[in-house]
């Protein structure tokens, strides 16, 4: 009997000789029966590097908070970097742990976001995005180990009434908005400029999104609160008598780059050039485009001046170009490049931002108005990628949207020229003829980088653009 199979049965006993006993039958090829519940893995899910040598982003919003379930590809949070905001997702099915940090906080690439409670299979791809390498960790290797979380056979678990009274006191100590400040880049710009904290604001849109209607509202009382406390004349005395209060507010992500970007342009000798322009003529032909029957779409004046400024590189490619003294020779190069990537100037509700439109000589008009009004939309919502932010070769800055005659445009490192265009004005003009006429100026205003741009090729490029605007014909007989 000892090592045979017992007929017509699916199990076999073992005998063991020393204790001449029968061991309990055991199923072959099947896993035995238990009651505990499946092991659940408990692991950090690491900020991913998000390419151009980021190694930071400033977590801008939450999409999820603790306990929260979420399932592959769920959004879990919203970051800000450099160059633009990434919305992070989820390689797991789980149950969100921890939040690594608050809205507003700055994120390292590759150290864990969230701790997550996977209930979904591993793959080797994903295992490389849930562990911390040990030189960056900071931290004792066990520290990353993951933790189980196991039911055992004798837990005891609370009543769903008490359970629903322990999660309504954790709820209850949870500063408002801690996660669950969700709001558009734009409402986040209206309390920058009311100057009112979103943290503290109840939202009433969808899972608890702040609506600028809540930003107003919150605004209002606030004043109103203010407005009393200032008419009690001993509370407005210690505020008028009372010492100079500074706060030190930290710059934003775009507000950091802008300033390490305007630091390198200082290094630059700018070559200033400015003329009036008159916009008369191109309006009236702008007029008569947008009133023609096919047109899809109004077409601005800045597209005609972007078109203009592209026109006129082809006669003067040194403007296009870039400035290369990363070289080991004894002498900077200068770069000539062949496309026209016309940066432009945007503000936004994340500050000032300058995607550019490439290949402009290759574009209609047309068609560069409907890229700019595209960039523009992923600007204001910030959704603009990196390569919409790079590779741009010169600048066109239309600071006359906003306000201003005049402006002394300053030079990215990384291109030789920019253009400012300032508010169009009606103002009265003496024709060929001696007639007094209504025009309609604007100050184009040309900074060069005056180290490889002497002021004789900046004027004749500012001269051609002003001869393209001026008489839009000229423009149109060089387009191909």
């Amino acid at each position: 009997m000892i090592g045979r199979a017992i007929p017509n049965s699916s199990c076999f006993l073992k005998y063991s000789a020393s204790r001449a006993s029968f061991r309990r039958p055991q199923l072959l090829g099947r896993t035995p029966f238990h009651s505990t519940a499946k092991a659940l893995i408990i692991k950090p899910f690491l900020l991913a590097d998000i390419g151009e040598g980021i190694r930071e982003c400033e977590v801008i919003q939450w999409f999820v908070e603790p306990e929260a379930r979420v399932e592959q590809f769920d959004k879990l949070c919203e970051v800000q970097s450099d160059k633009a905001s990434v919305e992070i997702t989820s390689r797991f099915d789980g149950v969100i742990k921890k939040l690594h940090y608050d809205a507003g906080q700055m994120a390292e690439v590759g150290k864990p976001l969230v701790d997550i409670d996977i209930q979904s299979e591993i793959s080797p791809e994903d295992e490389a995005i849930t562990t911390v390498p040990a030189e960056q960790a900071g931290e004792p290797a066990s520290a990353q180990q993951p933790q189980k979380a196991v039911d055992q056979p004798g837990d005891i678990r609370p009543k769903e009434g008490a359970q629903n009274t322990q999660q309504a006191e954790i709820a209850s100590k949870t500063p408002r908005g801690k996660h669950s400040t969700l709001a558009t880049p734009a409402v986040r710009h209206l309390t920058k400029e009311l100057n009112v904290d979103l943290a503290q604001i109840t939202g009433t849109g969808r899972d608890g999104r702040v609506l600028k209607d809540d930003v107003h509202k919150y605004a209002t009382q606030k004043d109103n609160a203010t407005r009393k406390a200032s008419q009690n004349p001993s509370i407005r005395s210690r505020i008028e008598d009372g010492p100079q209060k500074e706060e030190v507010i930290t710059l934003t992500h775009i507000q950091s780059q802008m300033f390490k970007t305007m630091t390198r342009s200082l290094s630059i000798p700018h070559f200033l050039y400015a003329d009036e322009v008159d916009l008369r003529p191109l309006q009236g032909c702008r007029t008569r485009l947008n009133t023609y029957p096919t047109t899809s779409q109004r077409i601005s004046i800045l597209p005609f001046i972007i078109k203009a400024v592209s026109l006129a590189l082809d006669d003067f490619p040194l403007l296009n170009a870039r400035v290369d003294s990363s070289s080991e020779a004894d002498r900077p190069n200068i770069v000539l490049r062949s496309q026209h990537n016309i940066g432009i100037a945007m503000d936004t509700p994340q500050g000032l931002i300058v995607p550019n439109i490439k290949n402009v000589a290759s574009k209609s008009i047309t068609s560069i108005s409907a890229e700019l009004k595209h960039l523009k939309s992923l600007a204001m919502s910030a959704k603009l990628s990196s390569a919409d932010l790079m590779g741009g070769t010169i600048t066109v800055s239309n600071i006359g949207s906003i306000g201003g005659t005049y402006v002394a445009p300053v030079i990215v490192p990384s291109e030789v020229a920019i253009l400012g265009v300032g508010k169009a004005r009606i103002v009265p003009r003496y024709n060929e003829k001696g007639e007094l006429i209504k025009s309609e100026i604007a100050n184009f205003s040309w900074s060069a980088d005056h180290r490889v741009i002497d002021g004789a090729t900046m004027a004749r490029m500012a001269e051609r653009v002003r001869g393209f605007v001026e008489v839009p014909e000229t423009m149109l007989a060089r387009l191909q």
